[in-house]
């Protein structure tokens, strides 16, 4: 098979990630930091490097800002939520508790009717920036939350380079903005946004979350230079990691609430939450394998990112003129470091596209929206969608122009 849906997950892993996930399962079978015997004492201290090391690569706040999800979307969600839980409590930032009883809704994560939500008066509402660039694990949180009362948001439309410039941020941010939620690469068509750009446009104030699902990896992202306070992560993507990991990490401004409640191994007779981290949004048993797979994919990308970036970048060119000359294709990418590549065939639609590439030529692709429907609507192709090639560093210039003779042979019917 022609594996073209990296964006989805990556289809191929280092040598070196592979081993240490498969040495993960087969020797290190224990809770790590729950008991006190010698392994469980071993994985716990090997989590701690692992945090140290994805500290040192995204340029974080230190190994005790690095919390551990099963991937992106589990990331958004506790920097989402637990923004808008200190929100209640009355304080966006920290989550010191302005009025104990401000955070009785916010504790409760079934919906509460707006009015409810509201009685403390309109100002106590933040606001919120978002894109239609994003994923749905940013504007499902965010609509929630916006549906129950508890944020004001407004989403940002495209530019016309195709994607949302600094300065729509600037134009759009109030005197209650608390946050601008925004993704560092589309899904859809690999355009970027430039969150050192965003942090210069917006007041000192706001806080800076980042989904860095199809970024990271692929570019260098440096939380402190380039102003993120929050950055959640893909371990199974561009970090080359396995399935199931992914990391929330947060800077020394930001203290989000739980989402999760459970154990953690310290504090048993706390009847709430450890008040450090990363204990306080780690409940429950992590998924070692996972998160030493991240680790490994880390260190093998301090030494390859760029490399790769440049020669994903090249194979994303090939595709991209060689989809112009296809007579009946409409391209939506530009050559990108993302690896992503999306058209629409006007005699086919896209799904019908995918399945024509994995039954008759053994090519996996998506089609459809992607997860990201106001990105669709900003594009023209919420109708039908498009079909979206996504590559690594694992695939070849050969795979490339195999693709390209599948596409018109689909194409020309």
């Amino acid at each position: 098979m022609i594996y073209f849906d990296n964006a989805a997950t990556g289809g191929k892993k280092p040598s070196c990630v592979v081993n240490i996930a498969l040495a993960a399962i087969k020797s290190a079978n224990a809770n790590p930091g729950r008991s006190g015997h010698a392994l469980s004492v071993t994985l716990a201290t090997n989590l701690l490097k692992a945090r140290k090391v994805l500290s040192d690569f995204f340029g974080g706040y230190g190994y005790e800002r690095v919390v551990f999800t099963k991937n992106c979307t589990e990331a958004l969600n506790a920097a989402i939520f637990g923004f808008a839980q200190n929100a209640a409590c009355g304080n966006a930032r920290t989550g010191k508790t302005a009025d104990e009883s401000a955070c009785a809704a916010a504790r409760n994560p079934a919906e509460t009717p707006r009015a409810d939500a509201e009685k403390t008066g309109t100002k106590s509402v933040p606001h919120v920036l978002t894109t239609v660039m994003e994923h749905n694990s940013v504007l499902r949180p965010l609509r929630f939350l916006e549906r129950t009362g508890r944020i004001r948001l407004t989403v940002l439309g495209l530019g016309e380079d195709g994607t949302v410039p600094p300065s729509a941020f600037a134009r759009a941010a109030r005197e209650d903005t608390a946050a601008a939620v925004f993704t560092l690469a589309s899904n859809v068509t690999g355009a970027s946004i430039d969150p050192a750009e965003v942090k210069k446009a917006l007041p000192d104030g706001v806080l800076v979350i980042c989904d860095g699902a199809q970024a990271c990896g692929h570019m260098p992202v440096d939380m402190k230079a380039q102003g993120i306070d929050a950055l959640c992560v893909a371990g199974h993507k561009g970090m080359h990691g396995i399935a199931g990991s992914g990391a929330l990490l947060f800077s020394a401004r930001f203290s989000p609430a739980p989402l999760l409640y459970g154990g953690t191994g310290s504090e048993s007779a706390n009847p709430d939450m450890p008040p450090f981290y990363p204990d306080r949004l780690e409940a429950g048993t992590l998924n070692y394998p996972a998160a030493m797979s991240m680790r490994e994919g880390a260190l093998y990308l301090k030494e390859h990112m760029q490399k790769s970036a440049d020669y994903v970048k090249g194979l994303t060119r090939i595709l991209t003129d060689g989809l112009k000359k296809i007579a009946g294709i409409e391209l939506f990418s530009k050559p990108n470091p993302f690896g992503i590549v999306s058209f629409r065939a006007q005699s086919l639609q896209s799904e019908f596209f995918a399945q024509e590439l994995s039954d008759y030529y053994d090519i996996a692709v998506r089609g459809g929206l992607h997860c990201a429907p106001l990105m669709h609507r900003a594009l023209g192709s919420a109708d039908g969608g498009l079909v979206r090639a996504s590559l690594s560093e694992f695939n070849t210039p050969h795979e490339a122009y195999a693709f390209l003779l599948a596409a018109e042979k689909i194409a020309k019917g």
